[in-house]
């Protein structure tokens, strides 16, 4: 299973669009959709129990093959409710040798936020698939009032990304290191 994470909160984001996209057409892709439920990061709270969301992000991130990422940048770096998800993954070593890519949909780069990304996730020792991590550009004229995107070629390079994210993680073994 493919996890995809979307890194903004706002319900029609282009970000999201490109991920439902890519649950549209890849089968095996499954939408991560509790980051506005999670709690604030607290080290106190990282023991058990765990509060119940964290415990569904761990639990969902630890059944999956790999993960993509999308987000925005807001102030030139990750959105704090990103950052709080990765950070409750720390702890919990889910993200450990855990094959991990990214598309970036935004048409200025956000070449901050994905730097960020990539530092937190190798810190986390997550596997960076560089050969997962692409920029495909979804503005916002491309997402159609019911919040898809309605460029079929579009469509077909999110879903042609995925696959081969999906791919790298399915033939991922624990233990292989980074690609």
């Amino acid at each position: 299973m493919l996890l995809l994470i979307n890194g903004s909160s706002r319900t029609n984001s282009t970000n999201g669009a490109a991920l439902r996209a890519i649950v549209e057409q890849v089968p095996q892709a499954q939408l991560y959709q509790g980051l506005v439920e999670l709690p604030h990061f607290n080290p106190d709270l990282d023991a058990e129990p765990l509060p119940p969301t964290v415990a569904t992000l761990r639990s969902v991130i630890g059944a999956s093959d790999a993960l993509l990422f999308s987000t925005p940048e807001y102030a030139g770096s990750l959105p704090g409710s990103l950052k709080n998800l990765l950070d409750w993954c720390i702890g919990g070593g889910e993200l450990s040798g855990k094959p991990v890519g990214w598309i970036n949909v935004s048409d200025r780069g956000a070449a901050g936020a994905y730097a960020q990304l990539a530092t937190v996730l190798r810190y986390a020792d997550a596997t960076v698939v560089e050969s997962g991590c692409t920029r495909i550009v979804v503005s916002r004229s491309d997402v159609a009032g019911d919040g898809t995107v309605s460029d079929a070629d579009l469509r077909g390079r999110l879903a042609a990304a995925a696959r081969s994210l999906l791919a790298a993680g399915t033939a991922w073994q624990p233990g292989r290191g980074s690609e």
